[in-house]
């Protein structure tokens, strides 16, 4: 009783001191800012888990729509709301602002070594952004190479409806996204031939998706804990594919994906390859599946905006040969589809923001912000607001057709300025290819209309969002 008592003293006198130690340290760096810094160590975090879009919203309307700080992932954080807060931020990358992950990304997927992960990234966006990945209209490539990407993308949709819908009365859309994706993620990103061989440890993706954006506390029961586990388990696999990818190269087999980008640096072990890799699969697929799914919960809801888009696709089918595959052109006619999957991504952004660190004090709005402390920058400060956003929670495609765009950096579910989405591209001719083979085959009803959304950095539906499908 008395080793209790003595042990409870001690961490009382801890949490009073780490508290004071906490306040003091924060009003003398944010003295100017407006907002505030939450519980001792957690700060707000909880707050930000409950409701993300409230948490911004509220503290928007209660500091300054244009800045305020807080505190989560055990880090001091100023949130830069609305498009000119998104201008700054993107105008001025590498002068005030650096990359930045959260703690338990670093853990997850980052090495210890600076240079070699400039490198990595450096290569991984050229070849993302680069024409040998998706970028037809930049000609240093053949058309063939290009065209060979897209249509490999829908030949694996088809293939992948095929065996998990065909003779289905009922599926739930987020599992079937999260694989499909992660399928397609395992072709274009690695080039395996054999994609099931990652897709089947989806079990493990998930456990890591879920922890990627917790504190990182390392113990059984904690999202992190699992999903360091899970990283584990898929780490020792892709050192696997890594070393047979090795000996495909060495054997002057011609490649063009990100696997054998990174192989041919010749700077990176075996481990620190697969932990870029690991991190790539994991952003390729699960914000596309996210806008998936969300397409299908709203499209499902509104029968008008499901023959409009079957209307758009029939006539893209007619004018192809049966079994021909999907082409570039193909792609730009889908217009009032994508226009559909836009405002999707607008009332559900598969990523809520992300961060970064300030290289120097800078000053924004009025108010100094000190040197090393991060920024967060979110779509929702705009993308839900009705200054830019007529009916901001009604579902109206017609916002993103001819004719009208809205405000300049307003609308950003892909971020901006140099550290863009680089597989902006890459996702879009993915969620196009899925809603030109589903609307195709299917129409389909929610189950349960009134399923919960959870709140976090990347939403997703409660129970999957299970639906009935009627074939055409």
């Amino acid at each position: 009783m008395e080793a209790l008592s003595l042990a409870l003293a001690f961490l009382i006198i801890f949490l009073t001191l780490s508290f004071f130690l906490f306040k003091n340290g924060s009003d003398a760096d944010s003295r100017l800012l407006p907002g505030g810094m939450g519980l001792p160590i957690v700060g707000e975090t909880l707050d930000f888990f409950i409701n993300p879009e409230k948490f911004i919203t509220d503290r928007m309307k209660k500091h300054s729509p244009d800045i305020f700080r807080t505190n989560f992932f055990g880090e001091k954080i100023v949130v830069i709301c609305g498009p000119n807060g998104h201008t700054f931020l993107w105008s001025n990358e590498n002068k005030y602002f650096t990359t930045f992950y959260p703690l338990a990304i670093q853990k997850l997927f980052l090495t210890s070594q600076p240079k070699v992960e400039k490198l990595v990234r450096e290569e991984a966006f050229q070849a993302l952004r680069g024409p040998g990945f998706l970028k037809p209209r930049r000609w240093s490539i053949t058309w063939q190479k290009f065209c060979s990407c897209l249509t490999g993308i829908d030949s694996i949709i088809q293939q992948q409806l095929k065996t998990h819908w065909e003779g289905k009365s009922e599926v739930k859309i987020h599992p079937f996204s999260r694989a499909a994706t992660l399928t397609l993620a395992c072709k274009f990103f690695m080039g395996t031939d054999n994609p099931e061989r990652i897709a089947k440890l989806i079990r493990h993706f998930d456990d890591i998706t879920e922890g990627i954006h917790s504190l990182p506390l390392n113990f059984p029961g904690t999202a992190f804990y699992s999903a360091s586990k899970a990283a584990g388990v898929i780490r020792k696999e892709l050192v696997t594919v890594i070393k047979e990818k090795k000996s495909t190269v060495a054997a002057g087999s011609p490649s063009q994906d990100l696997l054998s980008t990174f192989i041919s640096t010749g700077v990176m072990s075996d481990a620190e390859v697969a932990d870029k890799i690991m991190g790539l699969l994991i952003a390729g697929y699960s914000t596309v599946a996210t806008t998936m799914t969300f397409f299908m919960k709203y499209v499902g809801e509104r029968p008008e905006v499901y023959h409009k888009v079957l209307t758009e696709q029939l006539q893209i089918s007619k004018a192809k040969q049966p079994g021909e595959l999907l082409c570039w052109d193909d792609m730009q006619k889908m217009k009032y589809s994508w226009a559909v999957i836009c405002e999707v991504m607008r009332l559900v952004p598969p990523l809520l923001g992300t961060f970064r660190e300030a290289m120097t004090d800078f000053t924004y709005a009025g108010y100094s912000v000190p040197k090393g402390w991060k920024v967060f920058w979110t779509v929702n400060t705009t993308q839900k607001n009705p200054e830019y956003f007529r009916e901001p929670n009604k579902f109206d495609p017609s916002r993103f057709m001819e004719g009208y765009a809205p405000p300049a950096f307003t609308y950003v579910p892909f971020g901006g300025g140099p550290r863009m989405c680089p597989g902006k591209e890459y996702a879009r001719l993915v969620v196009l290819a899925f809603v030109h083979n589903v609307v195709k085959k299917y129409k389909w009803s929610l189950i349960d209309p009134r399923e919960k959304i959870l709140g976090s950095m990347m939403p997703l539906p409660e129970k999957g969002l299970p639906v009935r499908l009627y074939p055409r």
